[in-house]
């Protein structure tokens, strides 16, 4: 952040100045995906902990009480 800020105060290019943010950009998007990663990976691949399955009565399943 404070090389945007160096480039914008020494009057660099406009192209210089997007190139810098866009890195930056770059840069946090990768280290988020990076940290979601291997739960989306558990999620489509069935690593880690499954969700309980809930039983249900008979009342429920047919529609009577």
């Amino acid at each position: 952040m404070d090389n945007i800020v160096d480039l914008i105060a020494s009057s660099a290019s406009a192209a210089q100045i997007s190139d810098e943010i866009k890195d930056a950009l770059y840069g946090k998007s990768a280290e988020k995906i990076d940290a979601l990663r291997p739960l989306a990976a558990a999620s489509l691949f069935g690593g880690g902990e499954q969700p309980e399955e809930v039983e249900l009565d008979a009342t429920t399943e047919t529609g009577e009480e």
